[in-house]
């Protein structure tokens, strides 16, 4: 076992002699036993253990927009139906009409943007429950008003890059509520974030014709939690390593159903993470209590990196970053085993292996 922050000196050798020569004569104490750790739910991360470190540093601290401004439900449940287009039609009228969501319309008639439909055209308008988005509302909040699982709401409604929601969309909220939540606070309570939530649900929905805010380059001037940033269009080069270090724990199955989405690299507590790339910061918090102290920038062509068990976060959300800026300092926070940096890199919704995309 190794055991994390152990060091011997030379200057103190002579007292460990001293030490050692009155070993014989002192009964020696046992140790102290840590109580064993609760049961946790195992994340898919690497050496996951819910013995959480270190307190985490933020720069400046913003709570997230689904936390300041929560849903509250607002779904009307239709029957699945046809519909024949007319002239003159929209999708976006045709949902109005209907009761459905264009999404989901669209999506049960393999529909693609810009969506293009002609007058007699026969179309499914699928049933279900319709949450319809107002200004400012995140999908992580929606998922968490509904018990419903956000990857489930994304995939019902085909929603793609940039996922971003707009105000008076409809969305389709699949059933199967967490069993035994009956209220909005054991749902919020109940409801647990991962990376593909705060990469795909954290932007707040703006107006159908109106832009995402661009991002700042000064922690104090960012957009409000509540507004939407634009991501990067373009992935400008290639990524480099967040910090020199050892790596600890590599890309892939570790076997008895887990599995790492990233790699480990193993470096000092206050050892500076770089940014692989230049990006826009898309999240910074401790939203994952596995990866503590976490920061996530979205590079462009759907390109995103993230960077965890951090013990102090120098960046906020809304921040446009450089290559090599400094975005956290390293530490121990979450489960990590030993010191160092949780780093991923994701395509869109996939996490791929870091080392296949670092120089060296």
């Amino acid at each position: 076992m190794r055991i994390a922050g152990h060091r011997r000196t030379t200057g103190g050798l002579a007292a460990l002699g001293a030490m050692a020569a009155l070993a014989g004569c002192i009964p020696a104490a046992a140790p102290p036993v840590a109580p064993a750790p609760p049961p946790q739910q195992d994340r898919g991360y690497p050496d996951y253990r819910p013995d959480y470190r270190q307190d985490v540093t933020t720069s400046p601290a913003r709570p997230p927009a689904w936390e300041t401004n929560p849903v509250a439900p607002n779904a009307r449940t239709i029957a699945t139906r046809s519909y024949t287009v007319e002239p003159g039609d929209t999708l976006r009228g045709i949902a109005i009409k209907t009761g459905g969501g264009e999404l989901a319309i669209a999506q049960a008639n393999g529909l693609a943007e810009p969506y293009v439909i002609r007058a007699g055209q026969r179309l499914t308008i699928p049933g279900g429950r319709y949450h319809e988005i107002t200004r400012g509302q995140t999908g992580i909040a929606i998922a968490r008003a509904y018990g419903v699982e956000w990857s489930r709401i994304v995939a019902a409604n085909g929603l793609t890059e940039p996922y971003l929601l707009r105000t008076g969309w409809r969305l389709l909220i699949p059933g199967g509520d967490m069993p035994g939540q009956s209220s909005a606070a054991e749902r919020a309570a109940a409801f647990t974030l991962d990376i593909d939530d705060l990469v795909t649900g954290s932007e707040p929905a703006i107006a159908e014709n109106r832009a995402p805010a661009a991002a700042a380059t000064s922690p104090a001037h960012v957009p409000a939690p509540t507004t939407a940033v634009a991501a990067p269009t373009r992935l400008v080069g290639g990524f480099s390593w967040p910090v020199q270090g050892r790596v600890v724990s590599k890309f892939g199955s570790m076997g008895s159903g887990k599995r790492n989405d990233g790699i480990q690299i193993a470096t000092p507590v206050g050892t500076p993470i770089a940014a692989a790339a230049d990006g826009v910061v898309a999240y910074a918090g401790t939203g994952i209590p596995s990866l503590g102290g976490l920061v996530i920038l979205k590079h462009g062509d759907g390109w995103v990196t993230v960077y965890g068990n951090a013990s102090s976060l120098l960046v906020t959300r809304g921040q446009s970053i450089k290559r090599g800026q400094r975005i956290a300092l390293s530490g121990q926070s979450g489960s990590a085993p030993e010191p160092g940096v949780h780093f991923e890199v994701r395509k869109g919704r996939d996490a791929v292996d870091p080392l296949g995309k670092l120089p060296g």
